[in-house]
């Protein structure tokens, strides 16, 4: 019966892997125990050692997707009562933006598919010059939402990966290892990476650029306007550096980057594209047409903030299906495939971020920065929001930092113009150097936790080995800015 338990237990998870989330889930209450016994600081410890095990868990989202064992570390969480279920909900609560944004946006962006690939086919059989066309993917996906960006880059790469298998599958000897087959998955690896990196050079620039640059500016009590001017100083030379970055690794071929599509490739797809145009009828044309127009309200509707994501993605819903004929449920179904698993996991990554608040892990910090002298905070914010955006959520670490801040400015301790200086290295600090990993930014841990994620092999390691230069050149710049261009703005 013991036998029939564990081999049911995460399904076809690796026996090694098993057994690591059953020792976690294990020691985490003798560790509690022993930790009270000695009149240690249980909770705190045990709060980073539970942080820890979780992002485990997203290292090996490949291996076991993170829902599960992420779960269990949670609940295991709020029976040794490191937080509790109200403080989950008042962080579910205060990220509902983010968690509709997944639930409608990511589903809107499903039943404009056709118009995707359309597009992009078009893009990538007339460009054949790759570092042109990992810029364009760069700057395609700055300034809007990084999720929705995600969501769009996920449909496109899937749509191409499923082209030229079904015509390679037709060939003689065919298989997924072939060296053909490998040359195209670190291809479209190579520009999702990219766009990737683009949702965080832009995101920075803008108040629906990143979930929780909405936040700050709501604080702060910015404008659109207003929050992409004060953002210029940093946010100018760290777009021009991420541009320059993305043509030296094409050209330099670094970082599993340069990665060239082959002539027979490319041939297959205007091959693709050309078998589609000749016999796409009227109605058709119309339907690609109609997601065309929906695209512009989507981009309209994002770039002027007219309403929450979460809800301009439910008008896109609507709109689309009711003028392309979509009115049976089983049909709507398909669209929230992709999206609900990965929001299920954001509500348990909640649930962490939960034990981190009542922990206080990160307070230690705050508290120490708020001593330093007022010039020397500013880059000691960003450093600093960084380095924990890199381990923890970037929407959570701002959400702290600029409470902080906040409180300081309504008690006097700081004015108003260093609570904007602070504002600005605190969006900075959690929107650049976050990319060093997938549980840094939701739309990098979107991508990873996908279903294009394991078809292209994109893990864990890869997404930060593929990051890595990105991640030096955004946070040196970032920090260069901050110090010597911010305080002369």
């Amino acid at each position: 019966m013991i036998n029939s338990i564990y081999s049911n237990f995460l399904g076809a998870a690796p026996n090694w892997y098993k057994n690591t989330i059953i020792s976690f889930l294990i020691a985490n209450p003798i560790i509690l125990i022993v930790l009270k016994s000695v009149g240690l600081p249980a909770g705190f410890i045990l709060g980073w050692i539970i942080l820890i095990q979780f992002i485990f868990t997203l290292a090996m989202a490949l291996k076991c997707y993170p829902l599960q064992p992420g779960g269990l570390i949670a609940i295991e969480s709020v029976i040794m009562g490191l937080t509790d279920t109200k403080q989950i909900y008042y962080e579910v609560d205060a990220n509902l933006k983010v968690i509709l944004l997944l639930v409608f946006m990511v589903a809107g962006i499903y039943f404009m598919k056709d118009f995707l690939l359309f597009i992009f086919t078009k893009l990538l059989i007339s460009i054949k010059n790759k570092r042109t066309l990992s810029l364009l993917f760069v700057f395609s996906a700055a300034f809007l939402d990084a999720l929705t960006v995600m969501a769009v880059l996920i449909a496109v790469a899937v749509g191409f990966y499923h082209v030229y298998k079904n015509v390679a599958e037709k060939e003689v000897g065919f298989s997924e290892d072939s060296a053909d087959f490998t040359i195209f998955k670190g291809f479209l690896r190579n520009l999702l990476m990219h766009g990737a990196v683009g949702t965080a050079l832009g995101g920075v620039s803008t108040t629906v650029g990143e979930p929780q640059n909405l936040l700050i500016a709501s604080v702060a009590d910015w404008s659109f306007v207003e929050f992409f001017i004060k953002m210029l100083p940093i946010s100018f030379p760290v777009f021009i550096c991420g541009l320059l970055t993305c043509y030296l690794l094409e050209r330099l071929s670094l970082f599993s980057y340069g990665i060239q599509l082959p002539d027979h490739i490319r041939q297959i797809l205007i091959d693709f594209d050309r078998s589609e145009s000749s016999k796409r009828t009227q109605a058709q044309n119309m339907k690609i047409l109609t997601q065309a127009l929906v695209a512009v309200i989507l981009v309209f509707s994002l770039a002027f903030g007219l309403a929450a994501v979460g809800l301009i993605g439910l008008m896109i819903i609507v709109l689309l299906t009711a003028f392309n004929g979509v009115i049976e449920e089983h049909q709507l179904g398909k669209a929230f495939e992709e999206a609900l698993p990965f929001t299920a996991l954001l509500v348990v990554f909640f649930a962490i971020v939960a034990v981190i608040h009542d922990q206080h892990l990160f307070s230690f910090v705050i508290n120490y920065v708020l001593t330093l002298k007022q010039e020397t905070q500013i880059p000691m914010f960003f450093m600093v929001n960084g380095i924990l955006s890199m381990i923890s959520d970037n929407v959570f670490v701002a959400t702290i930092y600029i409470s902080e801040v906040k409180a300081a400015l309504d008690s006097g301790a700081i004015g108003r113009e260093q609570f904007d200086l602070l504002a600005i290295a605190i969006n900075s600090g959690t929107n650049l150097p976050s990319v060093a990993t997938p549980n840094g930014q939701a739309a990098f841990l979107f991508l990873l936790t996908s279903s294009v994620a394991p078809l292209l092999g994109l893990s864990y390691l890869r997404m930060v080995l593929m990051a890595l230069p990105y991640t030096v050149v955004l946070s040196v710049i970032g920090v260069l800015s901050v110090i010597f261009i911010l305080p002369h703005f």
